[in-house]
């Protein structure tokens, strides 16, 4: 492991707090020194008071903030007389701890500081870095760890036993160095825990920490502890990934995001006696939070073996409580026997935080096998994090997850207009969106974790299987369809109707979102509150002269969604239709057309615009708000509905 510190890019920084951000951020670059809201970092500095006192103040690092991306604003400045008088206490609950500290701090505004500030404060060093390096817990975390700590660092690095976060751990520090010059020291090691390094200005505290995370490194190398990892790409039925999905969100009560990893740690590990070193519990106790204490092992029956799962979590909770509440037994991720590992999350996000730590733990362990063997924290240890009572008051306080979380759509037409707008807002609305579109902008328009566009020419049965793949690769399954993609073919009367346009209309606006259908259903009939929205035309209801070619293909789309919610009806898939008319904030309504057709009914622009019963113009927002009805509560119990989005037509009223 090497430096980052760069010098140049360091002068920039004037202040300590400048400073403190610049070499947390360097820390937070490496994923195998931190994850994910890991580690903690802080600066102890001086500030004047309103009544021009000079106050000496911990920076530390505050909750919820991640050292990736850390700014000034994510440290809480805490007074340091008052951590001091804490750390002398013979008692304080976490919570009292947590309130004090608040209390403490110069900055209401700022974020809560982090669990372990009174540590920080009693370290008498400027700048202080926390990390839970992956090669130092490995180390720790073996039969004979702390004899092999102390063969790496001597007597240069302090070993701290583990103990619980949060005040304990400050007040075990504090009488441990109460008597030892600090001075001689270049280091801690909590076992189980992490790395904490020191020093009066941020580059040498920062380097420090890479100096002895880099011994680890070496000294896992020395003694064999390498891997060499299986790069196979296992095939996956995309139908048994959408069957465990079913299984696990009916398990944890609501829709829940698979993501499954056939990464080279990942397909390693699955080909390991996972039975054996995958029950013992996680690489940190930090991670419990996250991934629970142990994976669920899936074979074939995921039903029965997620089962034993839940039975086992209950008999752990009613080995270790007290008055605790009982989380969600359901696993938060699994290994998929000689296939990978799988997490499971409300959103995509939680999906990704579970596997990054996953991946990372399952190197850790395979090296540890070879250091004499994996040996976690047992399980009563681990239960007092998991059930820690600042997890608890979190819990108690609850919050609703926004109406599509853990959902899953795919949105045909997406690059643009309606299909766009129906996208964006599945997703403001918590759903993870697959959008499809023949036009290459749409890979542009969705390109984020929970939003992703894929080319697809939805005339080809071939790209609709690879797209549909695809979401549930990502994803995990499949819950909702907005059938919406089309075009406007020609105007041209029956007596003059080329084959080119009936046959373009039929493929487009009626076959496509058949073959949709066709691929789409076996993952839907696996989804949770399944549902299709197919986006037809008020053409349907109310055909026009010339458009022969259109008004047929979308009254055949029409009759399809009719069919598609009396078969899919036993499956409990609800397909309802909508009928939008004069839709103007789309790519086919330019204002040159939009001119020309006023014109053509002797209308302005906005006279045009709003003719209809209502006077109101409908925007593609509008037709979304409408979509996003039908595949949630509002139409739970509605299928084979039709609803226009017109602002009334006298002619089909």
């Amino acid at each position: 492991m090497k430096s980052l510190y760069n010098e140049s890019e360091a002068a920039s920084f004037k202040s300590d707090l400048d400073l403190r951000v610049y070499t947390s951020r360097l820390l937070g670059r490496d994923p195998s020194l931190v994850l994910h809201g890991g580690g903690n970092t802080s600066v102890k500095s001086a500030v004047t008071n309103l009544f021009g006192e000079t106050e000496d103040i911990l920076y530390v690092k505050g909750s919820g903030w991640d050292l990736a991306t850390i700014e000034a604003a994510g440290f809480a400045p805490v007074k340091m007389d008052m951590l001091l008088k804490m750390a002398k206490l013979d008692y304080l609950s976490d919570s009292d701890m947590v309130k004090y500290q608040r209390a403490a701090m110069i900055d209401p505004s700022a974020p809560n500081p982090s669990v372990e500030a009174i540590l920080h404060a009693i370290i008498p060093f400027k700048y202080v870095d926390h990390t839970h390096a992956d090669a130092v817990v490995t180390i720790t975390n073996t039969a004979d760890g702390e004899a092999r700590i102390k063969e790496l660092y001597g007597k240069k690095v302090l070993v701290i036993p583990y103990i619980m976060p949060g005040f304990v751990l400050a007040q075990l520090v504090y009488r441990m160095t109460k008597d030892i010059d600090w001075n001689e020291l270049e280091g801690m090691v909590l076992f189980n825990h992490g790395l904490f390094t020191f020093a009066d200005d941020a580059k040498s505290s920062y380097e420090k920490s890479i100096e002895l995370v880099d011994k680890a490194e070496q000294y896992l190398q020395q003694k064999g502890a390498t891997l060499t990892l299986d790069e196979t790409k296992p095939d996956v039925d995309p139908l048994k990934i959408a069957t465990l999905r079913k299984e696990i969100s009916s398990l944890k009560g609501h829709a829940t995001i698979v993501k499954l990893s056939t990464s080279a740690a990942a397909v390693t590990f699955a080909k390991t006696d996972v039975e054996k070193i995958a029950q013992r519990g996680p690489l940190t106790p930090d991670h419990v939070i996250r991934t629970k204490r142990i994976p669920a092992i899936l074979k074939e029956n995921f039903k029965n073996e997620l089962a034993d799962y839940v039975a086992s979590y209950i008999n752990y909770y009613e080995s270790y409580k007290k008055d605790e509440i009982c989380l969600n037994p359901a696993p938060n991720f699994a290994i998929y026997k000689d296939i990978g590992a799988v997490s499971f999350g409300k959103n995509i996000q939680e999906a990704d935080i579970i596997d990054d730590i996953s991946q990372h733990t399952f190197k850790a362990i395979l090296k540890a096998e070879k250091l004499g063997g994996y040996k976690a924290l047992d399980a009563a240890k681990i239960f007092e994090v998991e059930y820690w009572e600042l997890e608890q008051a979190k819990l108690k306080k609850g919050g609703g997850a926004p109406e599509f979380s853990g959902k899953i759509a795919i949105v045909t037409g997406a690059a643009s207009g309606i299909g766009a707008a129906c996208a964006k807002m599945l997703q403001s609305k918590g759903a993870a969106v697959v959008a499809l579109d023949i036009n290459p902008d749409v890979a542009k328009t969705f390109n984020s974790k929970d939003a992703v566009g894929i080319v697809c020419d939805l005339t080809n049965e071939a790209d609709i299987q690879n797209a549909v793949s695809s979401t549930v690769a990502k994803f995990g399954g499949l819950d909702i369809v907005v059938s919406n993609a089309g075009i406007f073919t020609p105007s041209e009367t029956l007596d003059v109707l080329s084959e080119s346009n009936w046959e373009k209309s039929m493929s487009i606006n009626l076959t496509a979102h058949q073959k949709l259908l066709k691929v789409t259903a076996p993952f839907l009939k696996l989804g949770i509150d399944p549902a299709i929205v197919m986006v037809a035309s008020k053409n349907f209801p109310a055909p026009g002269k010339g458009a022969a070619a259109y008004s047929v293909a979308k009254a055949g789309q029409t009759q399809l969604a009719r069919i598609a919610a009396l078969e899919l009806g036993d499956y409990g898939v609800r397909v309802n239709t909508l009928h939008p008319h004069a839709v103007f904030d789309t790519a086919i309504w330019t204002d040159e057309v939009l001119q020309k057709r006023a014109e053509a009914y002797g209308m302005t622009v906005e006279q045009y615009k709003t003719n209809n019963v209502l006077k109101t113009e409908i925007r593609s927002a509008d037709v979304a708000r409408l979509v996003c009805a039908m595949a949630g509560d509002v139409f739970g119990k509605t299928t084979g509905a039709q609803v226009a989005i017109d602002g009334g037509s006298d002619r089909i009223i």
